[in-house]
């Protein structure tokens, strides 16, 4: 399977010990490779799909200039969408439980673009699932936010930790998006490259 990938030098673009476990499922050959300073802002106009979308294709744009001809660049960048607003990564513990107060007992959705990048091929897609949390008490809170420090995770959580276990009541779309990278949408890209 994905033997049309033999003939590129895969990087996975990101810092993310989540994405690179969630690419190695995929059975693929990759190397990490994380250029510092690329800047993640973007222009306060964009939409909920167009955030992650225009990040993960700045991302991209920085690999552009040593790129060989065999390489197949990955990027991806994770929001959080909710009440018309992106809760980002916590700047502290203290944004981050706020986060978590905003998200409990209601429905967000998780959005990651991904730009698959070569010489000739520039690909960009997004994925959005939506997230349902139970009501959380402030225990079941500070508790998660002391214990995990969240603080590297877009909304201030990850789906796979404590939180998830004991807070997401419902899920619709991909489980492995909300970990931050659309796994099964990334292999059907994959396959027509």
């Amino acid at each position: 399977m994905l033997e049309n990938l033999k003939r590129y030098h895969i990087v996975l673009a990101s810092n993310s010990p989540r994405r690179r476990e969630l690419l190695a499922g995929l059975d693929i050959d990759y190397e990490v490779k994380v250029l510092p300073g690329i800047d993640e802002s973007y222009p306060g106009t964009l939409g909920a799909e167009e955030i992650p979308q225009y990040i993960s294709r700045e991302k991209a744009a920085a690999y552009e200039a040593g790129l060989r001809a065999d390489d197949l660049v990955i990027t991806a960048d994770t929001i959080v969408w909710t009440d018309g607003r992106v809760l980002g990564k916590p700047k502290d513990g203290e944004e981050a439980k706020a986060m978590l107060r905003l998200l409990s007992g209601r429905t967000h959705q998780v959005i990651t673009g991904v730009t698959l990048l070569t010489k000739t091929v520039r690909r960009t897609f997004a994925v959005t699932s939506d997230v349902t949390f139970d009501t959380l008490t402030e225990e079941e809170i500070d508790y998660y936010v002391e214990r995990y420090r969240p603080l590297d995770k877009a909304g201030a959580y990850g789906i796979q930790e404590w939180i998830g276990y004991v807070g997401v009541s419902a899920l619709r779309g991909s489980y492995f998006n909300v970990m931050g990278l659309p796994v099964q949408r990334l292999y059907q890209e994959l396959k027509t490259l």
